[in-house]
């Protein structure tokens, strides 16, 4: 039996046991009753979707952007350097300083240019990347990576030698693996009286690496420094010297120290200005995916609006009989804001439990998925990645949640108000 008096002189509390049992009363009631239970579940149901949705999904982009950014940084730098320093003796004197650069972990001059790759069965076109062996070795997402074969021959002999390591999905289209010879054409030789002539050459190759990135996989050949400069015809220069930080966020703070070590003939710049464009564009992407999938949890949360509508008016005696024995206006507008209020917490709660597993164990939903279908659900050849990626940010999850409470309570407060807002004698007058 519920005996409302107990909130009538004031020393109940809000939100006390009997406003609890009252609100949790009408969510279970059933239609006849004048309850509105199938309406509180689809409303509980698009809350808990929108907010797993949105989770997933900004875990996605958020693990898809650290990705390719562990993976472009890992494979390329973090600074770079240019201009008159990288020529003759000036240079290795540079990289000695920049070395001693708090923060800085590597120096690497490095010779990138392109190439034609010849193999037994296809031709295509390649990027040829010079370094030297100690380089190529502490370049880990190389090095740590190898395929088939190993680097061990890798700078060894005359002019660096001809073994070079090449990426595993180039070698796989020109038919070549381990100790067999590739052909490359550099468009740019050795210089002549009638200008500069193409140079061929035949080179083995000594192991394939994956990066984990398609792009890298199957364009890139790595090549000793001293025989990068002789095919390319850049004997005693480089065109870069490749630096990385222990922080990459950190990168642009550190370009002022690395410009006083390389020199006034330096040029520098960090990843974050050769990429703009790109970067620019993926948080862009990011914060507009967020937007639109908030409206969606916004949209769900707007359902609490008409359930609660529908159970005021099926409640409206209800409502009469208590302000009658002396509930106050306070104590109706809770009963009912609890009511809706509890709808958009479970909801929550339950989207969040549920886009928090689907991110941790996307990669066996995403095996499960591809081996249920046939189909590949993340082709590598389209997104440059070989997994689909996740990482869950708890901070923005917060975000996430706190947005999608703030939603429902909102979405209450309508109903609720007029709820308390009944006038009893009109409300009992046709009963």
């Amino acid at each position: 039996m519920i005996e409302p008096q107990a909130g009538v002189g004031g020393s109940a509390p809000p939100f006390g046991l009997w406003e609890r049992m009252l609100a949790n009363r009408y969510l279970r009631a059933k239609r006849s009753q004048g309850g509105v239970a199938l309406i509180s579940i689809i409303s509980f149901t698009g809350i808990m979707v929108a907010v797993a949705v949105l989770i997933v999904v900004m875990s996605v982009m958020n693990g898809f952007r650290a990705e390719l950014l562990n993976k472009i940084l890992g494979f390329n730098g973090h600074v770079f350097v240019s201009g008159g320093v990288l020529d003759g003796a000036a240079r290795d004197p540079a990289v000695q300083r920049i070395l001693k650069v708090p923060g800085v972990t590597q120096a690497v001059p490095v010779i990138e240019a392109q190439a034609i790759a010849m193999g037994p069965s296809q031709i295509t076109g390649a990027i040829v990347r010079g370094l030297s062996p100690r380089d190529l070795k502490a370049t880990r997402i190389v090095a740590g990576n190898i395929t088939k074969g190993d680097i061990r021959g890798f700078g060894k002999g005359e002019y660096g030698g001809d073994v070079v390591v090449v990426g595993d999905r180039l070698a796989e289209q020109l038919g070549v693996k381990p100790g067999d010879n590739i052909t490359l054409i550099s468009p740019s030789g050795a210089a002549t009286a009638f200008g500069g002539t193409p140079l061929q050459k035949s080179y083995v190759v000594g192991a394939t690496f994956t990066a984990g990135m398609s792009q890298y996989d199957q364009a890139y050949i790595f090549m000793p420094l001293e025989q990068a400069q002789l095919f390319f015809g850049r004997e005693g220069t480089v065109d870069a010297i490749d630096i990385r930080v222990t922080d990459p966020d950190n990168a642009a703070t550190l370009k002022a120290a690395i410009t006083r070590a390389a020199g006034p003939t330096a040029l520098v710049a960090d990843w974050t200005q050769r990429d703009s464009s790109y970067w620019g564009a993926l948080k862009v992407e990011r914060n507009v995916m967020r937007l639109i999938l908030m409206l969606i949890v916004a949209i769900a949360a707007l359902n609490i609006i008409s359930g609660l509508t529908m159970l005021v008016k099926n409640k409206g005696r209800d409502i009469a009989i208590l302000r009658t024995i002396g509930a106050g206006q306070g104590a109706i507008l809770r009963i009912f804001f609890l009511a809706g209020a509890s709808i958009g917490t479970l909801g929550t709660a339950a989207g969040l439990a549920l886009g928090a597993l689907i991110s941790i164990y996307i990669d066996p939903i995403q095996s499960f998925v591809e081996w249920a279908t046939g189909q590949s659900v993340f082709s590598s050849d389209v997104y440059f990645l070989s997994r689909l990626p996740a990482k869950v940010d708890w901070v923005e999850v917060s975000i996430i949640v706190g947005f999608s409470l703030a939603m429902s309570m909102i979405c209450t407060l309508p109903p609720a108000w007029r709820a308390s807002r009944l006038d009893p004698v009109e409300a009992l007058r046709y009963e």
